[in-house]
């Protein structure tokens, strides 16, 4: 028995917050986890995702994004939902030994609440760092 944990982050685009921590967890946790991500849709990669991950010493300009129906007839320890738009559209987890609700804010959505290029890119860095946080918290607090 394995004690990698196969986890799945799960959010609306798969175009950042899931993104970040599967390349979060990828990075942190190799050893102990299997991160996967997708979007209820897949929505393409976000390129400012792409800038403020690399700023963060993290490529991932050859991730691509994936649909929740490339992973759910796969089994996963954990499935972690990263925003509230998911439970709206239904996925059903069919698979998944547990499902958990870590929402963080959608920098996509909140870009249009600046002004600048610069506090655009500062809205992805937060959220960025946020999730760095959760992730690097992987996989005991999900306790899966």
């Amino acid at each position: 028995m394995s004690d990698i944990l196969r986890i799945l982050f799960l959010c609306t685009g798969n175009a950042c917050r899931s993104q970040m921590a599967e390349a979060w967890a990828r990075n942190l946790l190799a050893d102990r986890v299997e991160p996967f991500s997708a979007g209820v849709i897949a929505a393409g990669l976000s390129g400012k995702t792409v800038a403020v991950m690399a700023e963060a010493g993290v490529d991932i300009s050859k991730a691509r994004s994936k649909s929740f129906s490339e992973f759910e007839h796969q089994p996963f320890d954990c499935v972690v939902v990263l925003c509230p738009n998911v439970w709206r559209l239904n996925p059903t987890f069919h698979r998944a030994r547990r499902t958990v609700y870590v929402p963080f804010d959608d920098p996509v959505a909140l870009k249009h609440t600046v002004d600048t290029p610069e506090k655009v890119l500062d809205i992805y860095r937060r959220v960025r760092d946020e999730i760095r946080a959760f992730v690097e918290r992987l996989p005991e607090t999900l306790q899966c």
